[in-house]
């Protein structure tokens, strides 16, 4: 038995936030009802066609969902998402802040009725405060959080290349339904759950705020450095970069002496601590870059490894298609689609959870209408 099994979770949902929430309930062993719109659908399943016609963005957040596709401004849609509101446990929306509220399915409205019932609203900004009904599309919110002023190089910011802010949001919805299932089983009551894209990005950029606590200056952009400890980064060996990272005094010192083989430079005064390494990163990089020039990346490596520090391949998607270390461990299995069975990773930490297909828009209305005991009644309206 999965933790969630005989949980109904029902799902207005689009894009990536709230999908990722409730399909990572759903890995879980949840029924996860995902409320559609006729015709078009969910709008990220338009997004590409780069998964044998399918959207990226879609077959990475859907899986094993019903596809229930509704007119919400209908009186049928209504009644039957009244109806299913009332046999589930978790209802979660994104849309946009008010929308619910407007039809009635608003916490305040539903609680009467539903005393039990958790309902997560997920928005940029908040079902509440000045920035409430300002539109918020991912990287819109990676600016607004600051993240872009910390990422890139000291000539042009950068966005993150997936899509943090609404993984971020996704994640802080899912663990938050996940504490109120607990709670509830405690006290019996649901609850009103409000996750912000703003702020669960705002707490993720946490470090850089406190580095620039009380006015101080801010971390610089300095590319795929860190930008407080060095050497942390890229290094350029004769035939292709090494990353590598340093993490304390003790990794300095074997550094030195065995991958650079020279331990002064432990103890040069521009580079005797992390404060002044980061400083003097100019000078320290050119150094590492004259040693590393000379070598190819198989033997920087080795002198790493033999050093005891920390250092990875610089992949692509490619090669992260083709890691060893996914494929020793087994993390690959193969969930249906409407066009065929593609390749997807199960969920970290997990080995058994639920992988089931990824529907097609409305493919389960005719079934999840007749259970609500409205399929005479969409006849009618067919």
């Amino acid at each position: 038995m999965r933790p969630l099994e005989g949980i109904t979770v029902v799902s207005l949902e689009h894009a990536i936030a709230a999908p990722f929430a409730t399909r990572q309930l759903a890995d879980l062993g949840a029924r996860v009802i995902k409320v559609e719109r006729p015709d078009v659908g969910d709008f990220a399943r338009g997004y590409d066609e780069r998964v044998d016609g399918l959207s990226s963005h879609f077959v990475w957040t859907n899986r094993s969902k019903e596809s229930l596709a509704l007119d919400l401004k209908s009186d049928l849609g209504r009644e039957a998402l009244n109806r299913l509101v009332a046999k589930a446990d978790v209802l979660v929306q994104n849309l946009a802040p008010g929308a619910t509220a407007r039809m009635g399915f608003d916490y305040e409205t539903l609680k009467q009725k539903h005393p039990a019932l958790i309902v997560c609203e997920i928005s940029g900004y908040g079902q509440d405060g000045p920035h409430r009904d300002r539109k918020a599309y991912d990287l819109l919110i990676q600016s607004e959080s600051g993240f872009l002023s910390v990422t890139g190089t000291e000539h042009e910011m950068a966005k993150a290349g997936c899509s943090i802010a609404d993984i971020a949001a996704g994640m802080y919805a899912y663990s938050n339904i996940l504490a109120a299932l607990i709670e509830r089983g405690q006290t019996g009551l649901g609850k009103h759950i409000d996750v912000s894209m703003l702020e669960a990005m705002a707490e993720w950029m946490s470090f850089p705020m406190y580095y620039a606590y009380d006015g101080a200056p801010q971390a610089p952009r300095v590319g795929a450095s860190h930008a407080t400890i060095f050497p942390y980064g890229p290094f350029p060996a004769a035939d292709g970069d090494v990353m590598l990272g340093i993490q304390n005094e003790r990794e300095w010192a074997s550094f030195c002496q065995v991958v650079l083989e020279d331990p002064a430079i432990a103890t040069d005064p521009r580079f005797v601590t992390n404060t002044l390494r980061s400083a003097n990163r100019a000078e320290l990089g050119a150094l590492i870059a004259r040693v590393f020039g000379t070598l190819d990346r198989d033997t920087v490596i080795a002198r790493l490894d033999r050093a005891k520090i920390a250092n990875a391949s610089v992949n692509d998607m490619a090669g992260l298609w083709h890691h060893p270390q996914l494929v020793a461990r087994n993390r690959w299995v193969d969930v249906e689609t409407p066009v065929g069975s593609v390749p997807a990773l199960l969920p970290p930490g997990q080995t058994a959870a639920r992988m089931d297909a990824i529907p097609a828009l409305g493919s389960h209305t005719d079934a999840i209408l007749k259970e609500l005991g409205l399929a005479e009644a969409a006849a009618h309206v067919a």
